[in-house]
């Protein structure tokens, strides 16, 4: 099975494949950081929804243009520009605390992408545990990271504990909207 920009983009030229991919991964980057700034702070990770976003990003556009979307996004704010979480973007975002987090989008989305290509959103169950694996990973590694900071039990306790609920909604969300979007597009012609 394909994701859903490889089925509009099978039948293109390559010269327009190549492009429609480019544009693809540039849309999913600003995508992911407008999802950043729905963000509710808190210490030391905020809870946004770019979780939902990296693996949304995944499951649409596969495993490489998904993934090469959020390394796109990385490097933006790596280099400065405000697309983290709050407006902020430095390289010390990568280095801090939440850069176990935000590192870990690049194979939570990848992950997301491989799934959706194996069929696994062609049910909302198959969806769901998509997503929930996704966010398993960005916490898995979220984690690993943060208690390099702050020790283990502080890092379960301030940096998955919290983010359990959350994350199980969102992937009930991405579930939903994921059997609803190739049907959207559908009616419409798209």
């Amino acid at each position: 099975m394909t994701t859903l920009l490889n089925s509009y983009l099978s039948a293109a030229p390559a010269r327009t494949r190549w492009l429609s991919g480019g544009l693809a991964v540039l849309g999913g980057s600003a995508v992911l950081a407008l999802s950043a700034q729905i963000a509710v702070p808190l210490l030391p990770v905020p809870i946004t929804m770019q979780s939902l976003a990296v693996l949304m990003l995944g499951s649409v556009l596969g495993p490489r243009l998904g993934a090469a979307a959020v390394l796109l996004y990385l490097l933006e704010g790596a280099s400065g520009l405000p697309v983290f979480a709050n407006g902020s973007g430095t390289l010390a975002h990568l280095t801090g605390p939440t850069g176990g987090y935000l590192v870990s989008f690049v194979p939570a989305a990848w992950l997301a992408g491989r799934l959706a290509q194996r069929g696994w959103m062609r049910s909302v169950i198959g969806a769901f545990l998509s997503y929930t694996a996704g966010h398993a990973v960005i916490l898995a590694a979220g984690c690993a990271w943060l208690s390099l900071f702050v020790g283990v039990s502080q890092a379960l306790a301030l940096g998955v504990v919290p983010f359990i609920a959350g994350s199980l909604v969102k992937s009930a969300l991405g579930a939903a909207l994921g059997r609803a979007l190739p049907r959207l597009t559908a009616a419409r012609g798209i």
